[in-house]
């Protein structure tokens, strides 16, 4: 599966934007979706996943409350949308899938700027 994430931008703290990772490829249903993302001078974080049925979640601690992620099998995509966002969420924005343990496939990031 390849992956083409969109969506990033400059916010004000505060502010909301949503994320949009596009699959291509049949099986994208059969993946587990995810969002990580890669602040400057820190390592990649894991910030929220979703199972290939939408029953399961998870969110870092830094982002519950504030984001959510969901997945529209049909459309082939996985979206994260990110409200009351602060400077500290400034990083660039990956969307990832795996079938197995490991995350496998990689899109190629969104930046995004959260200005205070």
């Amino acid at each position: 599966v390849q992956l083409q994430a969109s969506g990033g931008g400059l916010v004000q703290a505060g502010g909301s934007l949503r994320l949009s990772c596009a699959a291509s490829g049949r099986t994208f249903s059969s993946y587990v979706m995810g969002w990580f993302r890669q602040a400057p001078g820190k390592e990649r974080e894991y910030v929220a996943g979703i199972s290939w049925s939408s029953g399961s979640v998870y969110y870092a601690d830094s982002v519950k409350g504030r984001f959510t992620i969901s997945r529209d099998n049909a459309m082939n995509t996985v979206y994260l949308q990110m409200t009351n966002l602060k400077p500290e969420d400034t990083a660039v924005y990956y969307c990832a899938a795996r079938s197995t343990a490991s995350w496998t496939h990689w899109g190629q990031g969104t930046l995004v700027t959260v200005s205070s």
